[in-house]
């Protein structure tokens, strides 16, 4: 049997904050290991500039980004188990929360040309 996609029923801004999490969590230079294993820390969080900001080697659109500004978006993936919030500051991603498939990781990190 083909696996569910979203098997958790996140909705499209818990889809789009757990994928910027995730990209975060890529990044050595914003992250520390978390408490539990497999976790990954998120040491800050990126500010916008204008419409956009820069993760790493990516561009997001600031209106694929509102989530990490929404503390229910974080409550949402904290209650499911996929990052531990300690809202507005920072969150641990739990290899939960790294392992799951948003499928918006092509839609919203685009390759950053400047």
């Amino acid at each position: 049997m083909a696996k569910k996609h979203n098997p958790l029923n996140l909705n499209p801004l818990q889809l789009r904050t757990l994928t910027l999490l995730q990209a975060l969590a890529s990044l050595p230079d914003l992250t520390e290991p978390g408490e539990t294993a497999g976790s990954v820390r998120i040491t800050s969080l990126p500010q916008p500039h204008g419409d956009h900001f820069h993760l790493g080697p990516w561009a997001v659109q600031a209106r694929d980004a509102t989530g990490l500004a929404n503390e229910a978006a974080w409550i949402a993936l904290e209650r499911k188990g996929l990052i531990k919030s300690q809202f507005p500051a920072t969150c641990e991603v739990t290899q939960a929360g790294l392992d799951y498939d948003t499928g918006l990781k092509d839609q919203i990190l685009h390759g950053a040309d400047h």
